[in-house]
Parts: C-alpha cells; structure tokens; sequence
C-alpha cells in the first residue's frame, strides 16, 4: 500500500466567526474549499481527518461531513486503505474536463448576452481589469482565480442555473491542478488578447462574436494544457490511475 502523503503546513486559518463557539461545520466546509481552490493544498495531498480536527480545535465528525461535501464537488476523492485525498488527475483527464467545460460554457454564452444586465457588464469589466493587472504584476495564482471568475461572470446571466452549476463542478474538479499558474506568461497575454475580445463582444451584445472568440480561445487553452509539465508530480500517473 503507498505511503501516506503529510498534510503540508497550511497558512493562516481565517478565523471563526464566534471565537467562543469555534468553528461551525459551515466553516470548516468553507475553509478547506478556500485551502485547495486557492492551491495550498495540491494535487494527491493526503489529509487526516484527525489531523485537521486538531487544526480547527473540534471532533471528527464536522471535518467528515465537510469532506464528504468536498467528494461531492470533485474537489476530494477517497481512496480504500488510503483516506482523502484532494483530486490527482492525469492530463488526458484534464484535458477531457476542459471538453467538458468548453461545451457547457458555449451552451450558456449565447443566451447571456441577451439576459446580461449593465451591472453583469460592470462586473466583467472589473474583473477583465483584475486581469490585466495580474499580467502586469506576473501574479500567476491572481491570473489563475480571476480567469475563473471572468469566465463565470460571462455565463451566469444565461437563466441556465443547472448548466452552470455543472460548470462550476467540472471546474472545480481542475481546480487542484492551478492550470493557469503553471503556464508561461507569454501564454497568459495571448489568452488575455481572447479574453479582451470575448469582453467586447459580451458588452456589445454580440451573441456570434462572443461565441467565434470563445471557440478561439479554447483553441489556445488546448495548446497551453498540452504544454504543462507531466513530471513534477502535477498528474496522475496513467498507468498507475487505472490500478486504483
């Protein structure tokens, strides 16, 4: 049976709401979704129920029932004989999730131009601008979140809350692998170039436009994904993958 992986040492836990009370199962459910959308908790970390009771100063069971949520996000697996372990994929699962995401996303496009309000073209201006100023900074962990929130914030005018709640899950389950963080930042400009139009015709309210861009641009992303290390430990091993 393999090892074990140790929890690496976690930055600063925010706070409980009630310092008396401690933390609520709402609490440690948010915290340890935050940990590993953020990447403090890679690909194949190993976390002990035990462990992560004592971090927080409570009992098993509102740590269980939080993880239990995270499997149901794809953000966790759990493994016989082995415990939790946050999601390890190989890269042709990466790759086949970002089908996935591609699909539901361009389902979703069209029909949010047209329901998108002057706040939604607000906020997908805020957060292209976010963006930029993550390139300029070379803030890759920035990059990487305000890619994700960009994207959203195109999609969730669509009145399509099934098909972007799958989004959001298949999302979520590429999340551990931070892919953005790991490309380079002449990649990051030339996404942000799609970006920039994807935002031009979202504000112009140009359902084809929007949608020509978009299929650029996954165009790209394919080609950045292909690129990514697969030696570092950032994937599964195939091979290995299909024993479990």
């Amino acid at each position: 049976m393999p090892s074990r992986p140790r929890l690496p040492r976690l930055p600063q836990l925010t706070p409980p709401v009630d310092a008396k009370r401690g933390y609520s199962q709402q609490e440690i459910l948010t915290e340890l979704r935050r940990l590993i959308l953020e990447g403090n908790l890679p690909p194949g970390t190993g976390l002990s129920l035990g462990e992560l009771a004592r971090q927080f100063g409570v009992s098993a069971i509102p740590v269980r029932e939080s993880l239990q949520t995270l499997i149901g996000e794809g953000l966790l697996a759990h493994r016989p004989n082995f415990g939790y372990q946050v999601t390890l994929l190989t890269a042709a699962e990466l790759r086949e999730l970002y089908v996935v995401r591609e699909r539901l996303e361009s389902a979703a496009l069209a029909a949010a131009v047209h329901h998108a309000t002057e706040e939604d073209h607000e906020l997908a201006r805020e957060i292209h601008a976010r963006l930029e100023r993550a390139i300029l900074t070379e803030n890759a962990v920035a990059y990487h979140r305000e890619t994700r929130n960009f994207h959203l914030a195109l999609v969730r005018p669509s009145g399509m809350p099934r098909v972007v709640h799958m989004l959001e899950y298949a999302w979520n389950i590429t999340e551990p692998v931070q892919p953005m963080v790991h490309v380079s930042t002449a990649d990051r400009v030339v996404l942000h170039a799609d970006h920039s139009k994807q935002l031009a015709a979202f504000l112009a309210r140009d359902a084809a436009g929007l949608l020509a861009a978009t299929d650029l641009h996954h165009s790209r992303l394919n080609g950045v994904l292909s690129r990514l290390p697969t030696d570092t430990g950032l994937f599964a091993d195939s091979a290995v993958q299909e024993d479990i």
